[in-house]
């Protein structure tokens, strides 16, 4: 006699993120990460919903416009140290308490569990992802749901207010799960969180790396190879830089602007069309307005200035029809690789030397300053020569399926029905 049993209920996913950053790159691997997710649920609990909190309270991309981010972060770089804490502390205080709780509770109603990931999250500028998560967790806490941290970036420039934030927030939550993206991260998680009692973390792929599972690959050009060179303004490297890398990543203003015109030379040389494009961030779309038009009278040849992307499928699209990219941008080379087109890393930040010694492209990573003219030109060459390593790449893209797998299983195990009423919010 076979005894009929009912399939799992639909589960509801909710993940902690910067989806809707104008830095598209964490659209990419929130989207990415949210359709892996599901995909790997359907096994589990067909029917799973799984979406995107923002940590901003963004519900969508936001509109190509004039910004005031760029002026902001010079504000706060004008500020005396003590006096910009003040400021940017009383500013997310606010954010937190009137519009972040209510925005997570709501979005909160009727989920089964929590993913905070991917991304760089566990950073501390000016206490931005301390007091966000903080704020966030403590709602999954008081609706007692289950979390996992998944393929996060930490660094160890935390403020003492930051490590405590984020150790409280980790140690309270239902922690299911815990993976970061790279050993660098799980140095850092060990030595600041493990200390307050959370639980160690695994290693795990970073979402992006499938971004050519989940969206689709354009015709190539049939005409000379495209170039893409992403455009990043000084300030986002000299804002956003950690590690011993900081220094050299905040080349001066007038050395970047020349750089880059004598890197679209160099590329030209090296027999491609040139497409200079960003991320989307406001700041990097400021710069290369303004500078973008010398950067092509300087290199005398085929370059271009794409349009700003509206989102990260139209960003993929780009990506994904060139034959190399030279990037700043972390997720820019990370969307390449997927695709098994070779990138060259510009360092600026740990980061980046951490992926690109993942995906072993080691030797293709290198800071401007050592990437003039026929440096970058026979350096180009020899990356399209080469090409990119399929058999690795595949190994790296389905070890990050297992990775997202190993953690859906770990979630659908501490799911289950909450035994009482929520806890009551601290005020």
């Amino acid at each position: 006699m076979t005894v009929a049993t009912s399939p799992s209920p639909a589960r509801r996913i909710a993940l902690l993120n910067v989806k809707y950053s104008p830095n598209l790159g964490d659209g990419l691997l929130s989207e990415c990460l949210e359709a892996e997710l599901a995909r790997t649920f359907q096994t589990i609990a067909p029917g799973t919903e799984v979406f995107s909190i923002d940590l901003a309270g963004r519900r969508a991309y936001p509109a190509i416009a004039p910004s005031r981010r760029a002026a902001m972060i010079g504000l706060l770089e004008a500020l005396p140290a003590a006096l910009r804490s003040l400021a940017t502390r009383s500013a997310l205080t606010v954010l937190v308490h009137l519009r972040l709780r209510r925005h997570v509770r709501a979005r909160l109603a009727g989920c089964d569990a929590v993913v905070l990931g991917g991304g760089n999250l566990l950073t501390d500028a000016d206490l931005n992802f301390p007091m966000k998560i903080a704020g966030a967790l403590q709602q999954a806490a008081r609706l007692r749901l289950p979390v996992a941290v998944y393929g996060v970036g930490a660094n160890r420039q935390w403020s003492a207010t930051g490590k405590r934030l984020f150790g409280r927030a980790l140690q309270s939550a239902k922690l299911a799960y815990a993976a970061v993206r790279d050993s660098r991260s799980q140095s850092a998680w060990r030595d600041l969180l493990v200390p307050q009692g959370v639980r160690p973390a695994a290693l795990s792929g970073d979402p992006g790396l499938l971004a050519s599972c989940h969206f689709p690959r354009p015709p190539l050009p049939f005409d000379a190879p495209l170039a893409g060179l992403c455009v990043t303004a000084p300030m986002a490297l000299r804002y956003h830089a950690t590690g011993p890398e900081a220094g050299t990543a905040a080349d001066a203003r007038p050395a970047l602007d020349a750089w880059y015109g004598t890197a679209a030379r160099a590329l030209v040389e090296a027999g491609f069309r040139v497409a200079l494009f960003t991320n989307g961030s406001p700041e990097d779309r400021d710069y290369l307005a303004a500078m973008g038009p010398a950067w092509i009278l300087a290199a005398k040849g085929p370059v271009t200035m794409t349009n700003p992307f509206a989102n990260p499928a139209e960003m993929i699209r780009f990506i994904a029809g060139c034959q190399l990219i030279v990037a700043h941008r972390m997720h820019a080379c990370i969307a390449a690789h997927s695709f098994a087109i070779p990138t060259i890393g510009l360092r600026w930040d740990v980061k980046l030397d951490s992926f690109f010694a993942l995906a072993g492209r080691g030797t293709f990573i290198a800071d401007t300053a050592s990437l003039q003219g026929p440096a970058l030109t026979a350096l180009a060459r020899k990356a399209v020569a080469e090409g990119v390593d399929r058999a690795a790449l595949e190994e790296l893209i389905t070890s990050t399926r297992s990775d997202i797998a190993r953690m859906a299983a770990a979630l659908a195990r501490a799911m289950q029905p909450p035994s009482g009423p929520p806890v009551k919010e601290a005020a």
